[in-house]
């Protein structure tokens, strides 16, 4: 049984290009029982979501500007989603939008045990996507059905040391005398290190092939005894001592 979703959108700042994409990565994780985006919608700015509001079943709410500097959507935003959390009627939370604004209500949802997704542009400020449980960038969303088009062939080169080093840390930290670990746990592991990272943003689909095209570890298929799916074990590659020369 999947989990409920409340998906929030700060339509203010989010981009209208992206809807379909995002809510096909939002079913992902749940069943979005609850879509709403908030904006004033006597402003021409927002005209490019009306005609999408109807196909993706998303209610509009109504906030005007009050004054001029202050956000209301964000106030308007956050009294729903309170709202919601104390309703029961929601396993989860989605709030999508780039405003470090709602960084404290991420905290909130995740301290009254709700699981938070956040999606926004890359420029997003990290307090906010350090605040969810998972933060996906919206720019890859997209990026990824133009690549099911032109089948291009994901590189390397984006993943630089720190991302290693993150992977490998999170094998140390989990593996066993052998140092083998479970690509379940690390994955996992990783998210809640840093809940940007996703293999999306270095051109994978998946953590494994990623992890295989660094050249860096071993990775291991085992029998589960449970099904008939494959358990994905990976370890770092043992340094070869180089042999010096007489």
């Amino acid at each position: 049984m999947k989990n409920n979703i409340a998906v929030l959108i700060d339509g203010d700042n989010i981009p209208s290009a992206y809807v379909e994409e995002m809510m096909e990565e939002i079913a992902k994780y749940g069943n979005p029982t609850i879509k709403r985006i908030y904006g004033d919608w006597t402003r021409p700015g927002l005209s490019k979501w009306k005609n999408l509001l109807l196909e993706n079943a998303i209610i509009p709410i109504q906030q005007y500007g009050y004054t001029r500097g202050k956000n209301a959507t964000d106030s308007a935003m956050i009294i729903d989603a309170m709202d919601i959390l104390y309703s029961g009627k929601v396993d989860g939370f989605c709030l999508v939008s780039s405003d470090s604004d709602f960084t404290r209500l991420a905290t909130r949802l995740r301290e009254a045990g709700m699981n938070v997704i956040g999606i926004g542009e890359k420029k997003t400020p990290n307090p906010f996507i350090v605040a969810c449980d998972r933060f996906i960038y919206i720019e890859i969303l997209k990026k990824q059905t133009e690549e099911k088009i032109e089948t291009k062939e994901p590189s390397v080169d984006k993943i630089t040391k720190k991302e290693l080093d993150l992977i490998s840390a999170t094998i140390n930290d989990l593996s066993d005398e052998d140092g083998w670990a479970f690509l379940g746990d690390v994955g996992s592991l990783i998210q809640q290190k840093r809940p940007n990272f996703d293999s999306r943003n270095y051109g994978f689909q998946k953590l494994t092939p990623l992890i295989k095209s660094t050249g860096k570890f071993d990775i291991e298929q085992r029998e589960n005894q449970k099904n008939n799916n494959k358990l994905i074990y990976v370890r770092i590659k043992k340094k070869v001592p180089s042999r010096k020369k007489k």
